[in-house]
């Protein structure tokens, strides 16, 4: 395992999957020390629930490790896999100019969502089973039940994920896009299988999720009989959360982690 560099103790592992290893970072609580990561590591005293964190369309980036690890600060242990591993490892894949600036957030996503379309449902659902095995394997975290929290594309799979496990009891989802289609592998329609709790936030004014899906993502919650919240944070731009680019939304971002932290606490806490 490899340390990131800079303000966490996030660590930078590769984790099994059947298509080949996988970046991934991990972050624990601060004060929990140094731990072997990966499955069949030493035994830990402290047994924490584990959280899968799905990234955007940017990638592993120290912006993801800080906020992985303010998760983690929570009292989780969470994982944050490269879910585009089949287009290039994280690296190469990473943006070279400063995303804060428009231009460049513009120009990096005309290269970034060819390949979130690769990312088929039938690879993504695969990918899943493996990221949720990895994350029940990581040292000191316990076999049964998980959270997730996705982002951007990240939602998408946050959404299969529930469908997929019924242990996973915790979705959080955040400016989020694509989520309800008219295809019959719309990420919605996971909905159906799924038990967890549902807390969506959804960007205001966002062409990705026009308010008549935001609607129909309701609906899909209430049809499944599953708590939770599906609501539009006024005047928060698509990637608000992300203090790395110039949609950031210091204000949006502070309340999501409010709301995914008490989502997390009340179901896995």
């Amino acid at each position: 395992m490899t340390p990131l560099a800079g303000d966490t103790a996030v660590r930078l592992v590769e984790i099994p999957t059947a298509a080949g290893p996988v970046e991934a970072f991990v972050a624990r609580p601060e004060d929990d020390g140094d731990a072997a990561d990966g499955a069949g590591g030493s035994s830990r005293r402290v047994l924490r629930p584990g959280v899968l964190f799905l990234m955007d369309a940017i990638g592993l980036r120290p912006q993801l490790a800080r906020m992985a690890q303010r998760v983690a600060d929570h009292g989780f242990v969470v994982l944050v896999p490269h879910v585009l591993h089949r287009e290039g490892p994280a690296a190469d894949l990473a943006p070279r100019d400063d995303l804060r600036e428009p231009a460049a957030r513009q120009a990096f996503f005309a290269e970034a969502m060819p390949r979130v379309g690769r990312l088929t449902a039938d690879l993504a659902e695969a990918d899943l089973l493996d990221y949720l095995a990895a994350l029940r394997g990581l040292d000191g975290v316990g076999p049964g039940e998980v959270g997730v929290t996705g982002y951007c594309m990240g939602v998408r799979l946050a959404l299969r994920a529930a469908g997929l496990d019924p242990q996973v009891v915790a979705v959080g989802g955040f400016h989020g896009g694509g989520l309800v289609t008219d295809e019959p592998d719309s990420p919605h329609l996971a909905l159906a299988s799924a038990r967890a709790e549902v807390v969506l936030g959804h960007a205001d004014q966002d062409a990705s999720m026009p308010p008549e899906a935001v609607a129909r993502l309701g609906e899909a919650l209430d049809a499944a009989g599953l708590r939770g919240s599906n609501e539009v944070y006024a005047g928060a731009a698509h990637g608000y959360t992300m203090a790395d680019t110039s949609m950031y939304d210091h204000d949006a971002a502070e309340r999501h982690f409010t709301e995914l932290l008490a989502l997390l606490d009340r179901r896995l806490g």
